[in-house]
């Protein structure tokens, strides 16, 4: 917008100011060219005005802080399933290595695994699951056996 001055040294937009939603607004300052970036041109706040003529006493509020709550992740349990060709000691080992389970408790698991086709090698989160899972998959791939885990929700 180009403004000429008028006869008594106005510009045509001394009585609006620009609002930022795309508007205008009236101009609290007649007289100054209202510019938002010119100091003159902002309004001034009385100090005194902001003051709290009460005592802090008279607005003391309890505040009670309840403990957050957070939800239990939903776990995922980590099967592995039976093939006919993937060794029984290269099953323990990945219950050994990637699940931390004792000789015992890998054992076992591997039988189960064996014996009814699949078994749970661990509950967990389910990003943990997820990498446990990957791991074990590139570990017997590596290896060169069709072992399959993966993830499935569980119900506690």
């Amino acid at each position: 917008m180009i403004c000429k001055p008028s006869q008594n040294n106005r510009h045509e937009y001394d009585d609006v100011a620009p609002n930022w939603l795309g508007g205008f607004l009236p101009n609290v300052f007649a007289g100054i060219v209202a510019d938002w970036h010119h100091p003159a041109s902002r309004p001034s706040i009385d100090p005194a005005r902001l003051a709290d003529e009460g005592t802090d006493e008279e607005h003391d509020v309890e505040v009670l802080v309840a403990e957050p709550e957070v939800a239990k992740p939903p776990m995922y349990a980590v099967v592995m399933y039976n093939d006919d060709y993937t060794p029984m000691e290269f099953v323990v080992h990945i219950l050994q290595a990637e699940f931390k389970h004792h000789t015992e408790k890998a054992v076992e698991i591997m039988l189960n695994i064996h014996h009814k086709g699949r078994g749970i090698a661990g509950i967990f989160p389910k990003d943990i699951a997820e990498t446990k899972a990957k791991n074990a998959n590139q570990a017997a791939r590596k290896e060169g056996y069709p072992l399959l885990v993966q993830i499935e929700p569980h119900q506690a």
